[in-house]
Formats: structure tokens, C-alpha cells, sequence
């Protein structure tokens, strides 16, 4: 059983590097239904759960031809037998028995010998928006954050990095690299990109569209029974009613095989078929039904989500309990109003990912250097506070050249003659200030 699955456990795994570019609604599209989709497949067409997909007996027939033509010919049941009032507890199963082919309607089945291809397609239909989302969005959020997901073990690795297993723990000195990186990168979207948000929105419509395309070809699939199968099957599974999963995947079945006599004439042989692989197949559309029925609920709550998000974006308020929601931790309010007053809403989805995908310690960091970047001019306070901030003191200011002292250089003269003093920046009175000949002497 597990070699049989072993197919979709890449999809299943669990990967710390994985980096994230959209939320656990688009997941449950094209990763939870495509798995769920194939493992249907792969059910139906393995043998060894249900043994033979049909098992037909007539007289005259030898049982691998009949079951060959049965299963490659639609089946049927006689609709006179399908209804509820001549359906009696514990009687021959509804479809089958005496008919007049002249008066009786019949109803073919045929949809089995389509079920693997049919689910192995929406498997693929629910895993293309998400390749054109990965197309449109084009890696930037990976170059950007793949190898700082644990990047909160930085501050104790000054000059060299860390590997545990396939994980890259980066250190001190190329943590602030990559958020120098990350800060012209987001600078430069500000200017050029502006369509990567819209392309997100269109991926989780397509979502929608696809699964009340899915929905919509199902029923259809069926013969128009799939919308109400999941109440029906719920109300029916522990009463003595006709069941509508006997109705819509009937156990046995007719067939007709037709022959040449011993004369030459034909001869007709009505086959009594067991569909063993209608067992799967109730099993695996009765969980469809709940499972489509839930997903698109989320889908559409998610997208009124989306819709407060284009809304709110430039809401500080909002704005910090989106990115609290998105990994929690305490970020400077004041400099997230700085940072969304320049954002559109494009900009407002890539900072969400970097917030996703990086530590409070890393994203803290970007958020200080965006904000030093975009200084809030509706913000008074910042205003004020920048106009009132004390001078920085002299040994900030001036580079530290105490080593220069044994080494014959003008920058040496330059410093005996004009030494800052401890409180400001104009040499001690009496100083002399450069010359002219010293000045000369600085190399250009």
C-alpha cells in the first residue's frame, strides 16, 4: 500500500526552506485537492483494494469474454426498478430483472470506464493557477528570503555562517547584506512593478472559476446527481430507503452479448454483472462532494478577505494585525506608517510575504531601514522629533584615526590641527587650522 502512494509523498513533505508566496486557501487548491485527487486515481485503477473492476456471469459465455465486453460496453438497469415505492427491503437489487426492450426505459452506465481519467484531469485543472502564479510572481520572494527562515540564531554568529542538513543559518555580517538587498529591492518595486498584486488576485479567482468549473463537469459526470449527493447520501445511509448512491453507482448491472448460434443465427445472452468498482467509486464522490462543499467556503471567505485587503491596505491598524497574523510579533508603528504611506497595494502584498517568510528580528530590521528611506510627512511627530534630535557628538562624526599616529600620512597633520573638541565641532581656540600645503598633500 505505501509503494502505491509513494508517488505523491513529495507532495506531502514537510520542508523548512520551503519559501511562501500565497496563503493556506490557494494550498488547499494545489496541494490538498491535487493530492486528494490523485490517491483517488490511483484507488481506482489499482486491483488489489477491490480485485476485478466487473465480474459477469452468463450461461454460454466464458466469464473472461463477457467480462472483457461488459466492462468496454455500458451497462444498464431498468428504470421501472429504480424508484422508491417498488423498491422493497431486502428484495433483488434495484435495476435489474424481467424488462421488454419495446416498453421498459433503460438507463446505461458508462462513466466508469472514465473515472481515473476524469480525476487525474481536475487533478491537474486545481494545479494551474498555481503554476501561473509561480510563473507571474517570478521568484522574487525567494531570491530575496530563501536561507533566513531561521535567522533569529544570527545574532550569536558574528562572521561565519551555520549548515544543519539542507538548513543555511546565515551569519551576523551577510544578515545585513541581504536586508541591504531587500531594501533596494523593495525600493526599486515601489517604481516599476505594479501589476504583481493584481496577478495574485487574478491566480486566487482562477481558484473560483475552477472549482465551480470542476463541480459543474462533475454533475454532469453523473447525470446531473452529484450537487445533492453528499444530504442524500447522509440521509439515506441508515434508513431501509433506496440509497441514491444504489441509483447513481449501482452494484449489478445488465449487459447484453450477442452470438452466433451453432446455425448461424444470433443468439442473445443476458449477463448479470457485479461492478465491484462502483464500491470505490460511491466512496471516493461522496468525500468529492463534502470536500468541494468545504473548499468553497474558504475560497470565497478568503477572497472577501482579499477584497478587505484592497480595501484597508493603507490602514496602520490594519496593517499591523495583517502582518501580526501573518507571523506574530511586535513591530514599531511609526515606521509601519512610513513604510504603507508609500505603498500601493502591490508593495502592501510583497511586504506581507517578506513578513511571512522572515524572523521578527530580520523583518524589524527592514522595516527600520524602509522607514529611515520614506520618511511619514503626515506624521508630525516624526517631523518634530527629527527636527529636535540632538547633534550627533563629535566622535560619531569624525572618523577614528587614532591609528594614523605612527604613520606618515597628511591626515596626520590634518588631525594635530584641527582636533574637535569634547563638546562640539570647531577646533580650541589658539588651534591652527590646515594649511594650504597640507591640503595639498591629501591624495584625490
Amino acid at each position: 500500500m505505501l509503494n502505491t502512494f509513494s508517488s505523491v509523498r513529495q507532495y506531502l513533505k514537510f520542508d523548512l526552506t520551503r519559501v511562501i508566496i500565497d496563503n493556506i486557501v490557494f494550498k488547499l487548491h494545489y496541494r490538498w485537492t491535487f493530492v486528494i485527487l490523485l490517491v483517488a486515481t490511483l484507488l481506482i485503477t489499482s486491483r488489489q483494494y477491490i480485485g476485478e473492476h466487473i465480474q459477469c456471469l452468463s450461461d454460454g459465455v466464458v466469464s473472461p469474454v463477457i467480462n472483457t465486453f461488459c466492462f468496454f460496453t455500458p451497462t444498464f438497469t431498468v428504470v421501472r426498478d429504480q424508484n422508491h415505492t417498488a423498491y422493497k427491503p431486502g428484495s433483488e437489487p434495484p435495476g435489474i430483472g424481467a424488462f421488454d426492450p419495446e416498453k421498459d426505459t433503460i438507463k446505461r452506465h458508462a462513466y466508469y470506464q472514465w473515472v481515473p481519467f476524469i480525476l487525474f484531469f481536475q487533478a491537474l485543472c486545481f494545479y494551474i493557477p498555481h503554476a501561473l502564479w509561480k510563473n507571474w510572481e517570478g521568484g522574487r520572494i525567494k531570491a530575496l528570503v530563501f536561507g533566513l527562515r531561521m535567522v533569529g540564531l544570527t545574532r550569536y554568529l558574528k562572521n561565519d555562517s551555520l549548515r544543519i542538513g539542507k538548513l543555511n543559518i546565515p551569519s551576523m555580517a551577510e544578515a545585513e547584506e541581504r536586508v541591504k538587498d531587500i531594501r533596494r529591492t523593495m525600493i526599486d518595486r515601489m517604481r516599476l512593478n505594479q501589476s504583481w498584486g493584481a496577478h495574485l488576485v487574478l491566480a486566487e479567482l482562477l481558484n473560483l472559476v475552477n472549482l465551480l468549473l470542476q463541480i459543474t463537469w462533475t454533475n454532469r459526470f453523473l447525470g446531473g446527481q452529484f450537487l445533492t449527493l453528499g444530504p442524500h447520501a447522509l440521509k439515506n445511509r441508515w434508513s431501509d430507503e433506496l440509497s441514491v448512491l444504489d441509483l447513481v453507482f449501482p452494484k449489478v448491472t445488465k449487459c447484453k452479448f450477442h452470438k452466433f448460434g451453432d446455425s448461424g443465427s444470433i443468439q442473445v445472452h443476458d449477463a448479470l454483472c457485479v461492478m465491484a468498482l462502483n464500491i470505490m467509486n460511491e466512496k471516493i464522490y461522496t468525500i468529492l462532494w463534502f470536500w468541494y462543499a468545504f473548499l468553497l467556503i474558504v475560497t470565497v471567505l478568503g477572497l472577501l478577505w482579499r477584497v478587505f485587503t484592497l480595501c484597508f491596505y493603507r490602514n496602520v491598524t490594519f496593517t499591523r494585525w495583517s502582518l501580526y497574523w501573518a507571523k506574530p510579533g511586535q513591530l514599531d508603528e511609526k515606521e509601519i506608517s512610513a513604510v504603507i504611506a508609500k505603498c500601493n497595494f502591490s508593495n502592501w502584498m510583497f511586504l506581507f510575504f517578506l513578513r511571512t517568510n522572515l524572523s521578527e528580528f530580520l523583518f524589524k530590521k527592514v522595516i527600520y531601514h524602509l522607514a529611515s528611506e520614506f520618511p511619514n510627512p503626515d506624521n508630525d511627530n516624526d517631523i518634530n522629533a527629527y527636527r529636535e534630535a540632538p547633534p550627533m557628538p563629535a566622535k560619531n562624526r569624525y572618523p577614528d584615526i587614532s591609528s594614523l599616529d605612527t604613520v606618515d600620512s597628511p591626515l596626520l597633520h590634518l588631525r594635530h590641527n584641527a582636533t574637535p573638541s569634547a563638546g562640539g565641532t570647531a577646533p580650541p581656540t589658539g588651534a591652527q587650522g590646515p594649511t594650504t600645503s597640507d591640503m595639498a598633500k591629501l591624495p584625490v
